[in-house]
């Protein structure tokens, strides 16, 4: 009988200590986990569409490759229906090059008929009053993708900042953390610094905090994805964390596969 009840407690301490962790995991900030559409420059949208389910990653970020710009109604309409039937969300577009008004209206137009309140763009620099207008016409949200030491345009998240800072509060930034990176900049502490402008977040890894610094897997690389997770759910981070690889455009289904299971293995400690 003295067995039977040590059993019993035993059992119910057990229950307790499953129900109060269980609570502590519901109390963690949820990371969205996504797909950045260039990742898949070398492939179809079908192809793109069954790697996303298998991995159970449900956001994608829409490049112009898989529906173009100028796409009709029809187009637009049965892409839909395909992330549809995967279970899977069109959040943003881009990114989106804007170089004239022009680019900058058929963008936002683009944007609305797709559904999503994101564009991630690269409009040049005289052109950000203009988009700004855009954002309070559209409510639509800018998240300006960073480009490390590669391009003379937004080398990292100081600079779009300070491009952005006294415009539409919907003018932001996409944190590319590993172009970040190459600048010699921490994306950890840009994350903590420009947090009221971060609507988009680029996941990658690098070899190297310089220009010669190139992409490799998720958690292979220098990024301190541990440090990274804590702040976002610090910050409380309601964007997507979207995976741009780019070690092996042409054969990357491994290095995806590899990058997502690490990412949402430091997400789920």
């Amino acid at each position: 009988m003295k067995t039977l009840k040590m059993i019993l407690i035993t059992l119910c301490c057990v229950a307790v200590t499953g129900v109060v962790n269980a609570q502590k995991k519901s109390d963690k900030h949820p990371i969205k986990i996504g797909m950045a559409g260039y990742t898949f420059v070398k492939f179809d949208l079908d192809s793109t569409l069954k790697v996303l389910d298998k991995l159970d990653v449900r956001y994608l970020c829409v490049k112009d490759f898989h529906l173009p710009l100028n796409s009709t109604d029809a187009q637009m309409d049965a892409f839909k229906a395909k992330l549809k039937a995967k279970n899977i969300i069109p959040y943003g577009a881009g990114p989106i090059y804007m170089k004239s008004q022009q680019e900058v209206d058929r963008a936002f137009d683009y944007a609305k008929r797709l559904g999503v309140n994101l564009i991630v763009a690269v409009p040049n620099y005289e052109l950000l009053p203009y988009v700004s207008d855009k954002c309070k016409e559209y409510d639509m949200k800018i998240a300006i993708h960073l480009h490390g030491p590669d391009l003379d345009v937004y080398p990292n998240a100081t600079d779009v900042w300070e491009h952005v800072k006294d415009l539409d509060p919907r003018m932001g930034i996409c944190m590319d953390i590993g172009h970040n990176l190459r600048t010699g900049d921490d994306p950890v502490k840009d994350i903590e610094k420009y947090q009221s402008r971060i609507f988009d977040l680029h996941l990658k890894d690098v070899t190297a905090a310089s220009k010669e610094g190139h992409g490799i897997e998720v958690g292979r690389g220098i990024i301190d994805f541990p440090a990274l997770v804590k702040e976002l759910r610090k910050i409380k981070y309601d964007g997507v964390c979207s995976l741009e690889y780019e070690k092996d455009m042409n054969d990357p289904m491994l290095g995806i596969a590899e990058s997502i299971g690490y990412f949402k293995g430091i997400c789920a400690q």
